[in-house]
C-alpha cells in the first residue's frame, strides 16, 4: 500500500479511513480540507520528512498555532495510514491560558439578551434552540438527539465521537419544548427541524444567531453555536467545582480539554489578581 509520491488518489482512502475510525463528520471534513491543500500543493512530490517540516514551517508562518496543528494532525493521520509515520511532524507547542480573552466568551447576560431578541422576532424555534445549546451543555450536532421522546424521559441518550452519555433536560426546558412541538404539530422524532421535516443545517443555525447580534448589542465574535457550550461548563463549575464530572457530562475524553472550557475571563482573573492587595 505504500506510495512514493503524493498523489490525489491518495484522498478517499484517506476518507474511509476517517469515516471508520469513527471521526464526526465535522472532523473528517476539516482533516479532508487540509489534506487537499497540502496534496494540492505538493502533487507528484516525493514525500519525505523535509517535505513536511517544509510544510509545517509554511503552517506556521500563515496560521495561529492552534489552526495549524489541525492542519498538522491531519497530515500526520495521512502519513500514518500511507506507510509514512516516520515522516510526521510534532505539533507546534502553544503555551497555557490562564484566561480565556473577553472578547470571546459570551456571558450570562448576553446570551439571554440574544434569547430575548430571538423571541422578539418572533423566532420561538430559535430562541428555544439556543436555550436547549446552552441548558443542555449540548454540541450542535447533537440538536437532533432532543426528540419528543427525549422530552418523555426527561433526558436525551447523546451518540457522538464514539461515545454514548445521558443529557439531563431541566424541567423548565423540557415544558417549553413540550408547548412548542404541540403547536408546531410534531408527535415524534428531532424537535428542531424545517418546514419540511428536515433536521436543521449547521450553517442555517449560524446564520440565523449571527442575525440578532446587532439588536442584542453582542459582538458577532462571541456568537455562535459551541459559545453557548462554553457558558454551561462556566455555570456548572462555578457551582459544582468538579472537573471530572463536568467532563463527563460534556462528553470530553479528555479533561484538558473540559478545563479550557471553564477558563475565567481576562476581566474576572485581573479583578482576583488586585483582589490579593499584595502592593503596599
Amino acid at each position: 500500500m505504500r506510495q512514493k509520491r503524493i498523489q490525489e488518489s491518495m484522498i478517499k482512502p484517506y476518507e474511509m479511513f476517517l469515516l471508520e475510525a469513527e471521526k464526526s463528520a465535522s472532523t473528517v471534513e476539516k482533516y479532508l480540507h487540509n489534506v487537499e491543500l497540502f496534496i494540492a500543493r505538493y502533487a507528484g512530490r516525493k514525500i519525505e520528512k523535509a517535505l513536511v517540516l517544509e510544510y509545517k514551517t509554511m503552517l506556521g508562518e500563515a496560521y495561529a498555532a492552534s489552526t495549524a496543528n489541525v492542519a498538522l494532525a491531519a497530515i500526520n493521520g495521512f502519513l500514518r495510514l500511507w506507510g509514512f509515520e516516520s515522516c510526521c511532524v510534532k505539533p507546534f507547542k502553544i503555551s497555557k491560558r490562564f484566561y480565556c480573552p473577553e472578547e470571546k466568551e459570551i456571558s450570562r447576560k448576553e446570551y439571554f439578551r440574544l434569547v430575548n431578541v430571538a423571541k422578539e422576532k418572533r423566532n420561538q424555534r430559535l430562541a428555544l434552540l439556543l436555550e436547549s445549546i446552552c441548558a443542555a451543555g449540548i454540541r450542535v450536532s447533537e440538536l437532533s438527539y432532543i426528540t419528543v421522546e427525549a422530552l418523555a424521559q426527561g433526558e436525551a441518550v447523546v451518540s457522538c465521537k464514539g461515545k454514548t452519555r445521558r443529557v439531563f433536560l431541566p424541567a423548565a426546558l423540557r415544558k417549553k419544548l413540550r408547548h412548542y412541538v404541540k403547536v408546531q404539530g410534531i408527535h415524534t422524532g428531532p424537535v428542531f427541524v424545517t418546514r419540511t421535516g428536515k433536521p436543521l443545517n449547521r450553517s442555517n443555525i449560524w446564520k440565523e444567531m449571527k442575525a440578532l447580534c446587532e439588536r442584542a448589542n453582542v459582538p458577532a465574535s462571541k456568537v455562535f453555536p459551541h459559545n453557548l457550550r462554553h457558558l454551561f461548563a462556566r455555570m456548572f463549575y462555578s457551582i459544582d467545582h468538579d472537573v471530572a464530572k463536568l467532563a463527563d457530562i460534556l462528553g470530553h475524553s479528555n479533561i484538558n480539554t473540559t478545563r479550557i472550557y471553564i477558563l475565567t475571563t481576562g476581566k474576572e482573573h485581573r479583578s482576583k489578581i488586585e483582589d490579593l492587595g499584595l502592593v503596599s
